[in-house]
């Protein structure tokens, strides 16, 4: 049902990805699993089970129909911000590697954070839908949005994730362009996130050593400059063909988060320029399809719900690659249906569900295709019953 409703290419792409992942799991962190657990598998069963809660997500996201995410945005939102808060209290947060950002729910462990993209684009796209009038206004749009974004980052940011609140940034920006906001507000907006991004850059030390670990990594080749250049080095011995599956070397605790972060460095030692080559391609078409989807969704809900996670999907997986190949500072933030991580896995398969839904309902209209036939864009208001069906007719001539 789900596969003759929904966009079949998303479906594959974000699918093969996924697959793909659980395999790279397994071979990046089988070595970690038997030296601290006794079980190869370790990882990679705990990652099967967030696929299948992912799985359901997804079929409940493509079967749910999301203008009603619409109506329970603002408790979606509530919910975020209080599990952002409770990470934050003792003995209900655990704390790892220095950082307090997970729950944990029985044998497993959630991270918050990723909740605050999905929770964040679901009532950013509602809200925005509610104020197209005054989105180009100062005071009654650019001012609210602001606040509300300074309460969601910031909420994140005190949890030590800097590479997390980068991203619901970008989400939320972007929203706030295809919604129609100007462009000077947005580069106002931007230049507020930049300025706080260096003040919050300027208050953790070991964010300055990333930098300086990413700008002169042989300068402290054991210590700074460990990770990035162990990365270089699984990336640069796999050549056109790679290794083999399983023959990695830099996975015996050479390279930091093998199966977490770093695991595209991996998939680059082992499958060498073609695999990685294919999963850049399988994000690529995910993206396209994500957007077009956005395209042709039948209102300004959909659109911007769309957008906001083919944004979320594509600029985390562009900023882990950048990151994994030194192009950009380390930011510690997985690859999207690939990299360990039950959250956000679980979360990016919802997200899929939601486009899904999104495609179903956007096959013979789209808000910003048939903009000139006035479906809400042009005057700001909803689109309609008259004016889908206008629209349609004239689709299926065209």
């Amino acid at each position: 049902m789900l596969w003759r409703r929904g966009d079949q290419v998303l479906i594959l792409a974000a699918g093969a990805l996924t697959v793909f992942g659980l395999i790279m799991v397994f071979s990046a962190s089988e070595v970690q699993g038997w030296m601290f657990y006794h079980n190869s598998a370790y990882f990679f069963e705990r990652q099967g089970l967030w696929c299948l809660l992912g799985l359901g997500l997804l079929w409940v996201a493509a079967r749910f129909d999301y203008h009603r995410l619409r109506r329970i945005a603002a408790p979606i939102a509530l919910l975020t911000v209080l599990l952002l808060v409770a990470v934050l209290l003792p003995h209900v947060g655990l704390e790892l590697n220095g950082a307090r950002r997970w729950l944990r729910l029985g044998p497993l462990q959630m991270q918050p954070a990723e909740l605050a993209k999905m929770g964040g684009l679901i009532f950013m796209a509602a809200w925005l839908d509610r104020h197209r009038l005054e989105i180009r206004s100062l005071e009654k749009g650019v001012a609210p949005f602001l606040a509300m974004l300074a309460l969601l980052t910031g909420l994140v940011i005190v949890e030590r994730d800097l590479g997390t609140t980068m991203i619901v940034a970008v989400i939320l920006l972007s929203q706030f362009l295809v919604a129609g906001g100007r462009w000077h507000h947005l580069l106002l907006l931007l230049l507020v996130v930049g300025l706080a991004a260096v003040v919050f850059i300027q208050m953790e030390p070991y964010r300055l050593h990333r930098i300086m670990a990413f700008l002169h990594p042989w300068s402290d080749p054991l210590y700074t400059g460990f990770q990035p250049i162990q990365s270089l080095l699984a990336l640069g011995s796999g050549g056109i063909f790679g290794v083999g599956l399983g023959q990695s070397i830099q996975k015996y605790l050479w390279l930091p988060f093998a199966h977490t972060d770093f695991i595209f460095a991996i998939i680059g030692e082992e499958t060498g320029l073609v695999g990685t080559t294919a999963v850049l391609a399988g994000f690529a078409l995910f993206t396209y399809r994500g957007f077009r989807i956005a395209l042709k969704a039948p209102d300004a809900f959909g659109s911007l719900c769309a957008c906001g996670i083919t944004v979320w999907i594509s600029f985390q997986a562009l900023i882990n690659v950048a990151a994994v190949t030194v192009t950009l500072p380390t930011t510690g933030i997985p690859l999207p249906f690939i990299s360990y991580g039950g959250s956000s896995l679980a979360l990016s398969l919802m997200a899929v569900g939601i486009l899904i839904n999104i495609a179903s309902q956007g096959q013979k209209v789209g808000w910003i295709r048939h903009a000139s036939i006035d479906l809400g864009r042009r005057y700001g208001r909803t689109p309609v019953p008259g004016d889908r069906r206008r629209a349609g007719a004239l689709a299926e001539r065209s």
